[in-house]
């Protein structure tokens, strides 16, 4: 074999490899999903379902029509941005708990537009800017606790999550509260509000929001310096300080853009989901629950990728959306709590890769929260003994 022809033929090797290792997450990730399928079907017929006419509900429910289509994308809406919060700073070596927290701040903020009088267009971008700033203000806060007192971002935004849940809670019963219908806030102006996308459904256009800053984020993450900084010290923080990159700043950054993804999540129920355009009070912000921690999942299907994430938050609107017709579909249907528990399998199995991926990371942050409870714990002994 002559020279030329060894050189061709490496240079073949290399192209395959590299083919292959682009592929290999996608195809993890498809795998994944049939084995968790596969674990919700026995559970199905273990306890006597029809997993086969379980299923077909699930994707009748989900995308069987244009309404149904335009159910999960709706719901699919916030939960790229809470899973760009919690991606955006893991791939900065952080873990940011706090999407919820952020994205209730993001809410209110979005419903004070209400007291502005402004022209449409304007008024939009007013809420998502409001919004926007109140995420980043309220995601900023852990990070400064983690650079000046060393304090765990995980307990952190944990904490923060609740102080921001019953600060929302009070302000929209006791401040904000609509006069004419106490068990909400005030509408947000006609002005203010996401036309529907599609007629007779939720879905508005506050979809674009959310699918143009996921490309943002890939755009800045993966095609800038800035971005590539902050990768470097999500993958080897000591390295990327020896190569003159500050880590301190990266992960400012990635906190910064992470509440700026969960307050425009707020945003996005508030300004986009009809017909109340309101945050609703009684029953405990139930428009926002769980938005933030489920945005979490997302990411780790997604494998904390912008555009896995853009796929994993319709598969999520998918299942929610269907979910729904499982409880009604065929002459045995799934019950609410089977549905769920079939969810969560699907979920679970899908995260593995990622959480696999993940688990040395989140073992240096469980060592580092450890020690900060060693410590308060040490503080608190030499206090009562003084």
């Amino acid at each position: 074999m002559s020279g030329n022809e060894s050189t061709l033929q490496s240079r073949l090797l290399r192209g395959a490899h590299r083919t292959l290792t682009g592929l290999h997450p996608a195809l993890e990730s498809l795998l994944a999903a049939v084995v968790g399928l596969l674990v919700g079907a026995i559970l199905m017929y273990i306890y006597g379902f029809d997993p086969w006419r379980a299923y077909m509900g699930l994707v009748k429910g989900a995308f069987g029509g244009s309404y149904e289509i335009s159910s999960s994308l709706s719901r699919a809406t916030p939960l790229i941005l809470t899973a760009l919060t919690f991606s955006i700073c893991l791939r900065s070596g952080m873990f940011n708990i706090g999407a919820e927290g952020q994205m209730y701040m993001g809410g209110i903020a979005s419903v004070l537009v209400a007291y502005f009088v402004l022209p449409t267009g304007l008024h939009q971008i007013a809420g998502l800017l409001f919004a926007a700033f109140a995420g980043a203000v309220w995601g900023i806060v852990p990070a400064l606790l983690k650079v000046t007192r060393g304090v765990s971002e995980v307990i952190s935004t944990i904490m923060f999550n609740w102080i921001a849940r019953w600060l929302a809670l009070y302000l929209a019963i006791f401040v904000i509260v609509d006069p004419m219908r106490t068990e909400k806030t005030l509408s947000i102006p006609v002005s203010a509000r996401f036309p529907v996308l599609v007629r007779g459904t939720d879905l508005s256009y506050a979809i674009f929001v959310s699918i143009a800053f996921a490309l943002v984020i890939y755009f800045l993450l993966w095609h800038t310096a800035i971005g590539y900084e902050v990768r470097a010290a999500g993958l080897n923080p000591t390295a990327a300080r020896y190569g003159g990159i500050r880590n301190k700043r990266t992960m400012f950054l990635s906190f910064i853009l992470g509440g700026i993804a969960a307050g425009l999540a707020g945003a996005t129920i508030v300004m986009g989901l009809p017909p109340t355009y309101a945050i609703y009070g009684g029953g405990g912000l139930p428009q926002l629950m769980n938005l933030g921690f489920d945005g979490m999942a997302v990411a780790m299907v997604g494998r904390n990728h912008p555009i896995g994430i853009l796929v994993a938050a319709l598969f999520f609107g998918g299942l929610n959306a269907g979910g729904r017709v499982m409880q009604f579909y065929g002459s045995n249907p799934v019950p609410l709590e089977m549905v769920r528990v079939v969810m969560g399998a699907i979920v679970l199995v899908m995260s593995i890769p990622e959480l696999i991926r993940i688990f040395p990371m989140a073992k240096k942050r469980t060592e580092e929260l450890i020690g900060s409870l060693r410590r308060l714990t040490r503080r608190s002994e030499r206090r009562e003994s003084a």
